[in-house]
């Protein structure tokens, strides 16, 4: 891009402040006319209830406003990259994908829309799609190279099914071609594609990995969400939640950024909210079974007692270890429960003497509030945002770093 189309393009941040989301839902809208199987691929829930819009709205201004240094984004494009590797995107999506977002930006801007301001964002889209196509291929290339990795969509068959709390269950994950599976980084998720029959095609999700690696199978742990007035089923926990041992499903190698090392040398602040507790207890696992045993605080709530997952392994884990240290919190707390439960939500400037670690990193993985919340206590208590990590399942709508 030259000059010209990168002020060109600048010129247009203004416009998407305001009418970002009115042109994204427009883009897909048009998209998904024109190629209805793209639906497989995207998260119809989020398209309904706006969060994907919102999403990309909020990537393109990003864009746009660091046109002359798209580097500064590489973060974000590196999280986008490993979604879409587990997705399974290729190339020639983003020629979908390109035509329908600089047509939408055409038709939507109508005469503000001249030829030279098409042309420079076309050129900005067209080097964005090269990042992320050299990152994504990269990802692609590492999992083919890895012992037991692999590059696509791979049925697995669930080998067991253990209810871990009145809402979450694990599921056993073990390849049909019982073949090696390939390792993970503690912290990483898997992506799970069902067929949804109300929906007449393929629905794809993510989960964290919940446990640490084990070259046997594969554990998610996923929460059956329940109809509110604020959120509707979860159309694919639902089906998982009702899969029976021996049922296929459809798998795509660990992938994600939100992750420890196998042997990581900071001490571990972990603090969840809900089903947030998978990816970190894959993080508390690994620390123990390294045998480094960093010195760990583990900071956990949940709405109650029936709620609250995996709760009997972490107290074994807590009694049995000198380097972990765990806080627990329900929102709401019966008279006969362990007084070592607090009631009420996290809030860690009461647990600052614990969680102030020299050197200790910070992982937050829950609802948006939750991280938001836990983000801004750490800020307030001197931690350094570097040394913040966080997890946003769905849509990545918080951009601190």
């Amino acid at each position: 891009m030259n000059f010209n189309q990168k002020e060109l393009v600048k010129s247009t941040v203004p416009i998407l402040k305001t009418n970002g989301t009115d042109l994204t839902k427009y883009f897909y809208r048009r998209m998904f006319k024109d190629h209805p199987e793209l639906k497989n691929i995207f998260n119809m829930s989020n398209q309904a209830s706006g969060k994907q819009q919102h999403a990309l709205a909020g990537a393109v201004l990003a864009y746009a406003e660091h046109i002359e240094n798209p580097e500064v984004l590489i973060n974000v494009l590196k999280s986008i990259g490993n979604k879409h590797v587990s997705l399974n995107i290729s190339p020639e999506q983003y020629d979908i994908v390109g035509f329908h977002l600089i047509s939408s930006i055409k038709e939507v801007l109508g005469d503000t829309a001249t030829d030279d301001l098409i042309e420079a964002w076309t050129q900005a889209y067209n080097e964005l799609a090269q990042i992320m196509i050299s990152i994504e291929e990269g990802l692609y290339q590492s999992n083919l190279k890895k012992s037991g990795g692999w590059k696509g969509w791979r049925a697995f068959i669930i080998a067991d099914i253990v209810e871990e709390s009145s809402e979450v269950k694990s599921f056993y994950l073990k390849p049909k071609d019982q073949d090696l599976i390939g390792d993970y980084l503690p912290g990483q998720y898997l992506s799970v594609k069902l067929f949804v029959p109300e929906l007449g095609h393929e629905q794809v999700r993510q989960y964290s990995l919940s446990s640490a690696f084990n070259p046997e199978y594969y554990r998610i742990s996923v929460k059956k969400e329940q109809n509110n007035s604020n959120s509707p089923d979860g159309i694919v926990s639902n089906l998982l939640h009702g899969k029976d041992k021996g049922d296929e499903i459809w798998v795509s190698a660990p992938s994600g950024v939100f992750h420890t090392s196998f042997a990581t040398d900071h001490p571990l602040v972990l603090i969840s909210g809900g089903i947030g507790i998978t990816p970190l207890l894959s993080m508390l696992e690994t620390n123990k079974n390294s045998l480094q045993e960093n010195p760990t605080v583990w900071v956990h709530s949940c709405r109650n007692e029936k709620v609250h997952a995996f709760k009997e392994h972490i107290n074994v884990l807590n009694k049995d270890s000198q380097w972990l240290t765990t806080h627990v919190f329900y929102e709401t707390l019966s008279e006969k429960e362990n007084t070592s439960v607090k009631e009420g939500r996290i809030d860690l400037s009461e647990l600052k003497d614990e969680v102030l670690i020299d050197n200790a990193k910070y992982y937050i993985c829950g609802p948006e509030v939750f991280i938001k919340v836990q983000y801004n206590s750490l800020i307030n208590l001197g931690v350094a945002q570097e040394d913040i990590l966080y997890e946003e399942f769905g849509p990545q709508l918080l951009h601190f770093n």
